[in-house]
């Protein structure tokens, strides 16, 4: 049995099959809501739900305030319909050539940053261009079925060569290959089976506002993709980037940042990192990275943020910056990175 959901303002259709969530029907019509994890772990899904009936699952009331839940609104991700549903949601223009597919991979390059950080090059089908948006993610499809999910670290190039940043996460299945040794470690010219594009954690290129950049760890990942397409289409707009670590290891492509600094005439970065040890010698910003920014830029009202990391980093964010800053909730972009242990 299917149930009919209709969008609104577009006041676009599509069918959802018993079972499956409303994101997964949407995306199969090719009508893109936001979202980032697909697994419950952010809100970057969030909607309201004006009418009809569904299951929520348990994820919702872990990450929705008890007012959101009250006023309608869902995580489109989880939730699935069990009767015909009129929503609100902002849909996303994607552009037509831009399909989500699966393909073989190779991995050509393997160098590493620090002690848990991979940089993994993987070449796809140079037959039929990858068309993206820089910020997106491509999944993995292990073979067991299960999926991780990478950010693409560059933008779109003619070869199809991808760059993705993969921090060990021991005992994860995935990782534990990539940083193994001997035999079960990922080796170059390994053949990887990969799903993609996905996600909605893009630059908004039709708007003009100053923009700050936001990361933890790996998040940094697609704000380097982001920020080399706007210097390979000379966007002129401004941006800082706050980049937070625990440790000064954390932020494994400090200098690369550094380079941006010094060299493009709108751009800043501002390093924080909220354990410095003594033998680390940091004399930055110290503290949680999301409240270095309220410290600098009380009034985000005329900004666009874009934030990607840990999922408590970017929730806090989105909460404080929404609530303290006076920042409008649909100028904050988001890319909640959820670990192996979160969607085993």
């Amino acid at each position: 049995m299917s149930f009919k959901v209709t969008v609104h303002p577009s006041n676009h259709e599509f069918p959802v099959e018993n079972g499956q969530s409303v994101l997964d029907a949407a995306l199969a019509a090719g009508i893109v809501l936001p979202y980032s994890c697909r697994n419950g772990a952010c809100s970057t899904c969030k909607g309201k739900v004006v009418s009809g009936s569904y299951e929520a699952g348990a994820s919702p009331a872990q990450i929705l305030s008890p007012e959101e839940l009250a006023q309608g609104y869902t995580l489109f991700c989880q939730a699935r319909p069990t009767s015909d549903l009129l929503i609100e949601a902002h849909e996303i223009r994607m552009a037509s050539d831009i399909q989500i597919r699966k393909m073989p991979s190779r991995v050509m390059e393997l160098e590493q940053y620090g002690s848990d950080v991979m940089v993994i090059k993987l070449q796809l089908p140079a037959t039929d261009p990858f068309r993206y948006y820089a910020g997106q993610y491509l999944e993995f499809i292990l073979k067991d079925g299960r999926r991780r999910s990478y950010s693409m670290a560059n933008p779109p190039v003619e070869n199809n060569l991808i760059e993705l940043h993969v921090r060990h996460m021991p005992g994860g299945i995935f990782t534990d290959h990539v940083f193994g040794t001997g035999a079960t470690k990922m080796k170059v010219r390994e053949i990887l089976r990969v799903e993609g594009p996905f996600g909605s954690f893009f630059l908004r290129e039709d708007n003009d506002k100053p923009i700050v950049f936001l990361a933890s760890g790996t998040g940094f990942a697609p704000i380097k993709a982001i920020v080399e397409r706007m210097i390979a289409h000379d966007n002129q707009r401004k941006a800082v980037l706050y980049w937070g670590g625990r440790r000064p290891a954390d932020l494994y492509m400090h200098d690369k940042a550094l380079e941006w600094a010094n060299t493009l005439p709108n751009f800043s970065y501002v390093p924080v990192v909220s354990d410095a040890l003594p033998e680390d010698n940091w004399t930055g910003r110290t503290g949680f990275v999301h409240q270095a920014v309220l410290q600098d830029i009380p009034d985000l009202s005329g900004y666009q943020v874009y934030a990607c990391g840990a999922p408590i980093m970017v929730d806090s964010a989105r909460k404080d910056f929404t609530r303290l800053s006076g920042l409008p909730e649909d100028d904050f972009f988001a890319d909640a990175f959820t670990t192996e242990a979160d969607v085993v």
